[in-house]
């Protein structure tokens, strides 16, 4: 069973093997409370991953070791238990779909271990490794619904109660639940007071609707920028704990954790990838009752693919109002797109793309379309410049 002194044991074990990572305070991110972030994109590997799969591998028999260890996993835990295997001297195969990204690959054999692409999806992986478990006798390192994975995270709850006695409430990501199962048991075990909030993406609320359902619930797919939480099915184990010890969750949508991304890249230099984010998108978009306390959100990971960050932090631009396209109707004239300009570089915006073009659709005969993207710096500033060129006789058709 999981015990208060299963997490202080596995943060011994774990001495020589993770970074202790330091509480980093914000600036501005959620001004309506004063918010610390813990940097587990930080870690070895760049996510908290690493605590559980060593120690789960700690604890094998001399046996077990010299057999080696077998897991399944297209990002994080694939290279956390590469690296704790290697760091034990033991043997390590790792199950891949083979549609995972080539860094993530390429990641993974750098920490020593043999990969094994599969056909198919995730499930297809998964169902490989546990044909190969059974065969050559290795033992599976679970990602999540594991009781010495679990612990493994939890000693993250026992770094943030001992860096900040005062924490009010910690905001953890969720996906399969193993690493808010530890957090919230290690942190109630030692300070009950202390809230304990989940997050998850929108388009993967496996674990906010088996709580909310009261019984664990598949989803059919899930969809989400946030790859490394996007779970079908949460665990037994970790869907009791998050029962017992989880105060709330909540879901942000993919604009919601975008801009979350570009908050960290602007205001604290921090890479995050999306999983990581959720949890400084909930304290930034007032999911939780957090006005006025002291609280610490868990950034588990910072691994995000970088084909796929310009188009994130693009999204981040738009939801935030700092890039925008308008698209214009003008008169088919001499001096029009001068006139748009100087009122937007009045107004202190910067025309970034124009595209003119004749159309039909006009309500004048002389009519065309301007489509302007620009930089401004809010929603605020936006209105400003939108307010000017309709004072100015342009029509505004669309944002």
């Amino acid at each position: 069973m999981l015990t208060i002194d299963k997490i202080f044991d596995a943060s011994v074990a774990l001495k020589d093997i993770i970074r202790e990572t330091p509480l980093t305070n914000t600036k501005d991110i959620a001004p309506g409370c004063s918010l610390y972030l813990k940097p587990e994109n930080l870690q070895n590997t760049g996510s908290f991953k690493v605590r559980g799969s060593a120690y789960k591998i700690s604890n094998l028999s001399d046996e077990e070791k010299a057999k080696g260890v077998i897991a399944c996993s297209a990002g994080n835990h694939a290279q956390g238990v590469a690296l704790a295997a290697s760091k034990c001297g033991i043997p390590s195969l790792i199950c891949l779909p083979d549609s995972a990204p080539l860094s993530k690959v390429e990641a993974t054999k750098s920490y020593h271990a043999e990969v094994c692409l599969v056909e198919g999806c995730y499930d297809d992986a998964y169902n490989k490794a546990m044909e190969l478990k059974d065969e050559m006798g290795y033992t599976f390192v679970h990602p999540f619904d594991d009781e010495d994975v679990i612990a493994g995270q939890g000693t993250i709850g026992l770094e943030i109660v001992k860096d900040m006695d005062d924490v009010d409430a910690i905001i953890v990501p969720v996906g399969g639940g193993g690493l808010i199962s530890g957090i919230a048991y290690a942190v109630k075990s030692i300070k009950p007071s202390v809230k304990v909030y989940g997050v998850q993406a929108a388009g993967a609320p496996s674990m906010f609707n088996s709580i909310n359902g009261g019984h664990i619930a598949c989803l059919e797919n899930v969809s989400t920028i946030a790859d490394g939480i996007a779970v079908k099915q949460p665990g037994e184990n970790t869907y009791d704990i998050v029962s017992k010890y989880v105060d709330d969750i909540a879901l942000v949508t993919e604009d919601e954790i975008s801009s979350a991304i570009l908050a960290l890249i602007e205001r604290q230099k921090m890479i995050a990838e999306g999983a990581g984010a959720v949890s400084v998108a909930a304290a930034m978009y007032d999911k939780f009752p957090i006005k006025g306390k002291k609280v610490v959100s868990v950034v588990s990971g910072g691994n995000i693919d970088v084909t796929i960050l310009s188009r994130v932090i693009e999204r981040g631009l738009m939801r935030s109002g700092r890039s925008v396209s308008l698209l214009i109707e003008l008169i088919d004239k001499p001096g029009q797109l001068k006139d748009v300009s100087r009122i937007i570089a009045d107004c202190g915006g910067n025309v970034t793309s124009v595209h003119h073009e004749r159309a039909s659709k006009t309500e004048n005969v002389n009519g065309c379309y301007l489509r302007i993207a620009m930089e401004t710096r809010n929603h605020e500033h936006l209105k400003e410049i939108t307010e000017r060129l309709k004072e100015e006789g342009f029509k505004i058709v669309s944002k």
